[in-house]
C-alpha cells in the first residue's frame, strides 16, 4: 500500500527592485518598496530581499544599470547554491517589453512589475462576473504589447528576401511571428468580446441606480486597506468582506441606510493605489460609476500609515481624473487607535518631524482647514462612530433637501 506524504507547500519567493531618482528620493523609493513587498504578500509571496539604485531615470534597456543587474543575478545564483530558490523578480514600475524580454534572459527567473502584480491580485480577489470580465479585459490590454517574449522559443526563419539579397524584411516571416499575429488578433478579438460584456454590464448597473428611487448617494472612497469596508460593515450593519489585505474590496456594493428619518444609500468602492494601471482604470469604469454619480464622497484615510497625506494625494489625483473633484466631501480618519508618534526630548533641538505631530495636533490642523468636514475615528475600536453618523446625517440632510425640495422627510422621526 503506497504512503501519501503531504508537504507544506512553499510560498514563492521574491526580491523588490527600485530606483531612486531626481522625483523619488530614497526615503519615497522606500515607502513604495513597502507597499510593493504588502501587494507581493497579498498575492502569496515573500520578500527576502530589497535591491535599489540611484540613477537619473530608468534604463530603457534593462531598468536597472548593467553592474546592478549583475548583483541581482549573483545574489540569485548564491541562493540557488544554498538551496533557498529565488521565485521571481519584482519591479517597481512598470516594464516595456524590451525591459522584460532582456531582464529574463539575464536573470533567468520569473519577472513582474507593479502593474502585472496588481492585475495578478485582482484576478485573484475577483468574485462576481463583473469583477472577472473587468480583470480580464485589464489582463489582456495589458498583455497585447508584450506578447512578443511569449514567443522567444519559436525560431524565426531567416531566409532571404528575393532581390534584397536577404536584408529586407520581406520573406522573412517566420513561424514564430505567424503565431505572434495570430495570438494578437485573437487577443483583439478577445477584447472586443469583452468591451461588449461591460457595455452590457454597464448598462445594467445604470437601470439599477436608477430604480433606487429618490435618494442620496454616498459613496466611500480612498486608498486601499483604510477600512471602507469595516466603516460601511458598521454602518449598515452589513456583511461586507473585510480584511488586512490590498485590495480586499473589487465590487462595489450598496446598501441602503437610515439615519433618525433619513434614508440614503450608502457605497463600498474599490480602493486606490499609487502607479494605479490606466487600463484597470478604463476596465473597472462601470464600477467607478458609482464614484461618478455620487452626492457625496467620504474619503476614508488610515491616520497610522506614515505616508498617508501622500495616499490623500493619490486618491484626490485619481477622483480628479474621474472627474469627480468638484463633488461634496468630507474626510475620515480612520485608525486612530493604531495612531503613533515619537515624543521629543525638552533639550532635543532638532527640527520637528511628522514622526513627532501628535493626535491631537493633527486634529487641530485638520479641523482648522475643513470645519466640520473632517472626522477622527476608529472603525475597529467603534471610537467617535456617533460623531460620524451625526455628520452624515446632516450632510446627506442638506444634500436631500436641495435635491429633492418637495420630499425632505421620507420617514416619521418617532423621537421626536
Amino acid at each position: 500500500m503506497k504512503e501519501f506524504v503531504i508537504s507544506e507547500v512553499k510560498a514563492e519567493t521574491a526580491i523588490l527592485v527600485g530606483l531612486i531618482t531626481q522625483d523619488q528620493d530614497e526615503a519615497k523609493t522606500k515607502e513604495y518598496l513597502d507597499e510593493l513587498e504588502f501587494l507581493a504578500d497579498t498575492a502569496g509571496a515573500v520578500t527576502v530581499k530589497r535591491f535599489t539604485q540611484k540613477v537619473n531615470s530608468a534604463n530603457q534597456t534593462t531598468y536597472v544599470g548593467k553592474g546592478k543587474l549583475e548583483e541581482i543575478k549573483q545574489y540569485i545564483i548564491d541562493e540557488e547554491d544554498a538551496d533557498r530558490e529565488i521565485g521571481m523578480v519584482i519591479f517597481d514600475d512598470e516594464l516595456s517589453a524590451k525591459q522584460i524580454r532582456n531582464i529574463e534572459n539575464e536573470l533567468k527567473v520569473k519577472i513582474l512589475d507593479r502593474t502585472s502584480l496588481i492585475l495578478d491580485i485582482f484576478a485573484m480577489r475577483a468574485q462576481t462576473a463583473n469583477a472577472k470580465t473587468q480583470v480580464e479585459l485589464a489582463q489582456y490590454r495589458y498583455m497585447l504589447p508584450r506578447l512578443q517574449r511569449l514567443w522567444t522559443h519559436l525560431e524565426r526563419q531567416r531566409g532571404g528576401s528575393g532581390s534584397g539579397g536577404g536584408k529586407g524584411s520581406v520573406g522573412l516571416r517566420g513561424p514564430g511571428e505567424t503565431q505572434l499575429e495570430m495570438d494578437r488578433r485573437i487577443i483583439l478579438q478577445r477584447i472586443t468580446l469583452l468591451k461588449q460584456r461591460l457595455t452590457e454590464i454597464d448598462k445594467q448597473k445604470t437601470t439599477q441606480r436608477k430604480n433606487r428611487g429618490r435618494m442620496i448617494r454616498v459613496a466611500l472612497v480612498g486608498y486601499t486597506n483604510v477600512g471602507k469596508s469595516t466603516i460601511m460593515n458598521l454602518l449598515s450593519k452589513s456583511e461586507v468582506f473585510a480584511e488586512n489585505k490590498l485590495f480586499a474590496t473589487l465590487d462595489t456594493t450598496v446598501r441602503k441606510m437610515v439615519i433618525d428619518n433619513l434614508p440614503f444609500l450608502l457605497a463600498d468602492t474599490v480602493g486606490f493605489i499609487r502607479k494605479l494601471p490606466t487600463d484597470l482604470v478604463d476596465s473597472f469604469k462601470s464600477t467607478l460609476d458609482e464614484v461618478r454619480e455620487a452626492d457625496l464622497l467620504v474619503h476614508v484615510v488610515d491616520i497610522s500609515h506614515p505616508d498617508f497625506e501622500e495616499q490623500i494625494k493619490v486618491v484626490e489625483k485619481t477622483l480628479s481624473e474621474l472627474g469627480c473633484s468638484d463633488k461634496p466631501s468630507m474626510i475620515v480618519f480612520n485608525k486612530i487607535d493604531a495612531y503613533t508618534w515619537v515624543d521629543k526630548e525638552p533639550d532635543d533641538l532638532t527640527p520637528m518631524t511628522k514622526e513627532n505631530v501628535t493626535l491631537d495636533e493633527l486634529r487641530r490642523t485638520w479641523m482648522a482647514n475643513m470645519n466640520d468636514s473632517c472626522l477622527f475615528i476608529s472603525a475597529r475600536e467603534k471610537m467617535n462612530i456617533d460623531e460620524l453618523r451625526e455628520v452624515l446625517y446632516k450632510r446627506v440632510r442638506e444634500l436631500h433637501v436641495q435635491k429633492y425640495p418637495y420630499n425632505d422627510f421620507l420617514y416619521q422621526d418617532y423621537e421626536e
